[in-house]
């Protein structure tokens, strides 16, 4: 057996268990960010899991105006904590450069993809039961209707079916194409 038997294992259960992680404060922080209901049981679920580390950061850290520093901090330093250990595992050298582009290109995919995927979701649920409340559509309400609204703006009317969700997830794709390989690209240089 060589080292990578006990490695990927351990790999996979500090890559998932930090992903989620991550996810839940980076939810966190989007939903009080768009002003989701607060005591929506999905949004208690987050401040419950989030809220011992984020009450010890907010301390040192103030919110900058509507903005939750605080969990953009600890967003930051776990994804970097989960990279690094994912690098020492599997034998690549520190570089602390490489580290901080690859841990900010993961963040940014991770943002595109919660929003492809809230308009995905909203979508769906307003196609299989509308006007019944869920209490994870009021969360993908407050998540997407910034973006929808923007797009009802730009496209016209077209007698009451909405294209809205198509715009947006056409320009979260396009988003993905366009900021992310540049930092892979700059990660791969330094790497």
């Amino acid at each position: 057996m060589d080292a990578s038997y006990l490695t990927n294992p351990i790999v996979l259960i500090i890559d998932t268990l930090g992903s989620l992680y991550i996810l839940a404060v980076l939810l966190r922080f989007l939903l009080q960010w768009c002003g989701a209901p607060f005591y929506n049981p999905i949004s208690q679920f987050l401040v419950n899991a989030t809220h011992p580390p984020l009450r010890f950061l907010r301390r040192y850290i103030p919110p900058i105006g509507k903005i939750d520093t605080s969990s953009l901090v600890l967003i930051f330093v776990l994804q970097m904590l989960v990279n690094f250990s994912i690098f020492m595992l599997q034998g690549y050298p520190l570089n602390i450069a490489f580290l901080t582009i690859q841990s900010i290109n993961d963040l940014v995919s991770l943002l595109i993809n919660i929003f492809i995927f809230s308009v995905f979701a909203r979508s769906i649920l307003s196609w299989a039961n509308p006007g019944a409340f869920i209490a994870a559509s009021a969360i993908l309400v407050s998540l997407t209707e910034p973006l929808l609204s923007m797009a009802r703006r730009i496209i016209p009317d077209f007698g009451g079916i909405d294209l809205s969700p198509l715009v947006v997830l056409l320009f979260l794709q396009l988003a993905k194409m366009v900021i992310l390989p540049p930092l892979l690209q700059l990660a791969s240089l330094i790497g």
